[in-house]
């Protein structure tokens, strides 16, 4: 049986990928890492060390594309509801890589899913048949979020300076389509140089496909407001406006679909 562990460059697929290699051991583990070409300088400096913590070369797949390149392609600017850039990016082409190499019964996949997720994990599982698709997180004992960063940070592996700032997940330099208000003021304020490509790829993609609507919104008297990474830094982030601290969106490449 060979295991795949799907690599995201997180402390959530180190903690699965080390359980599996202890369990499994190395000989038959891949480490898969889909490269968006839009990743955090230190996302890759994490990848390497996470995996020779583990033990194995990661196996790294890409389109070649990065997401602004794929948004432009298919004229279309992905949101929380629809993320041609993960589907594109990720999964499509870890996809591939799997099937035209295993068959269901030569494999098992394995994700960084932890217990408050389960049911996202559920929702992909039944997908994904038949191939099984399962999470080494779920073993006993049961760790937080919190305690698997203190696990790996004992194993040496210092941990991706994109969450050192507080954000939720690492992927895409520490942008994405899915988050919210509080995400990408917290960007602005740490890595202001990275707001600034997103807003400048954003008005971009504007100017070559006219049709194209902001993925960021804001709820306003009870109605949702969509506003780009432009005005939502104008008019709320210099102006010093409120925000909904608590919406960071999320993100799920692997799982959601």
């Amino acid at each position: 049986m060979h295991h795949i562990v799907m690599f995201s460059g997180g402390s959530g697929s180190w903690a699965a990928g080390k359980r599996v290699a202890n369990h499994y051991g190395t000989d038959n583990l891949t480490l898969l890492f889909a490269d968006t070409k839009f990743e955090d300088e230190d996302t890759y400096r994490y990848l390497h060390d996470a995996a020779a913590n583990i033990g194995v070369e990661p196996t790294i797949v890409a389109d070649g594309r990065d997401i602004w390149q794929v948004f432009t392609d298919e004229g279309f600017l992905a949101n929380s509801r629809v993320d041609l850039c993960s589907r594109i990016l990720k999964r499509e082409i870890c996809d591939r890589w799997i099937t035209e190499r295993f068959t269901p019964e030569e494999c098992r996949i394995w994700v960084g899913i932890d217990f408050s997720e389960v049911h996202r994990l559920e929702r992909m599982a039944a997908r994904k048949l038949p191939y099984i698709y399962d999470s080494p997180l779920l073993w006993e004992p049961i760790l937080t979020k919190a305690e698997i960063h203190e696990w790996s940070n004992a194993e040496g592996i210092k941990q991706q300076r994109l969450y050192d700032i507080g954000m939720p997940h690492a992927n895409c330099g520490g942008g994405c389509v899915k988050a919210g208000q509080a995400h990408f003021r917290r960007l602005y304020e740490n890595f202001p140089e990275r707001y600034k490509l997103w807003e400048e790829k954003e008005q971009e993609l504007y100017r070559n496909v006219p049709r194209t609507r902001p993925f960021l919104r804001r709820r306003i008297d009870g109605k949702n407001h969509y506003l780009s990474l432009k005005e939502f830094r104008e008019t709320v982030l210099e102006a010093s406006s409120d925000i909904d601290q608590q919406d960071w969106g999320g993100c799920g490449c692997f799982i959601d679909s």
